[in-house]
Order: structure tokens, then sequence, then C-alpha cells
């Protein structure tokens, strides 16, 4: 049988990005956001890790409010878990309770080394 399991100090090799505009109602998208979203996003499988950065600031083009990102081991694992039932409930809470408080745009990556 061969060992599938994946080394916990690899480098991921997929991620998820996600860049939030200023919300019009700051205090209501924060309180949703950690209260329920975070949860929701906590849960997708394989999620190796999940940090978010408040006001980054732009070297390039306009600021965000917000950036978040996600990592898995690989791409495939990162589509499973966008396509899986918590990605559908956490896309459908994006959709309806974050959307009315601010634009916001996700990417996925295949992270390589240069």
């Amino acid at each position: 049988m061969t060992d599938t399991t994946v080394d916990p100090t690899a480098a991921p090799k997929a991620r998820f990005v996600v860049m939030y505009d200023t919300p019009s109602d700051v205090e209501a998208f924060e309180r949703h956001y950690t209260e329920v979203h975070v949860p929701l996003v906590k849960q997708y499988p394989g999620l190796r890790r999940v940090t978010r950065s408040h006001e980054p600031v732009a070297l390039l083009g306009d600021a965000c409010y917000m950036v978040v990102m996600m990592d898995w081991d690989d791409t495939d694992s990162l589509r499973a878990a966008l396509d899986s039932e918590i990605g559908r409930r956490t896309a459908e809470d994006a959709a309806t309770n974050l959307a009315p408080y601010a634009t916001f745009r996700g990417m996925t990556l295949e992270l390589v080394d240069a």
C-alpha cells in the first residue's frame, strides 16, 4: 500500500484569495464575517490555513479593505473544497450576507516556486 499522507511541513500548492472593498457598514460586515462566515470557511475540507489582512497597503493600483488567503495542498483539493456542500454554503453566505455591504472578488492561484 502506498502512503498518501501529506507532509504537514510541505508548502501549500494552491491558494484562494478574496479581496473585499471597504464595507458600507463596517460594524455589521465585521460582525457577520467573524461570527458566521469564518466558522463556515474553517469547515472547508482540506483547508491548511486561512489568514486575513485588514487595510493592506497598495503599492500599485487601488487599496482594498481586507484580503483573505486560504491554502490547500494542491489545486484539486482546493477545487473539491469549493465544490463541496460547505463550499456552496460559504459562497451562498458571502453572496447573501456580505455582498450587501462590500464588493469582493476572488481568485484561485496555483503556487509554484520561482
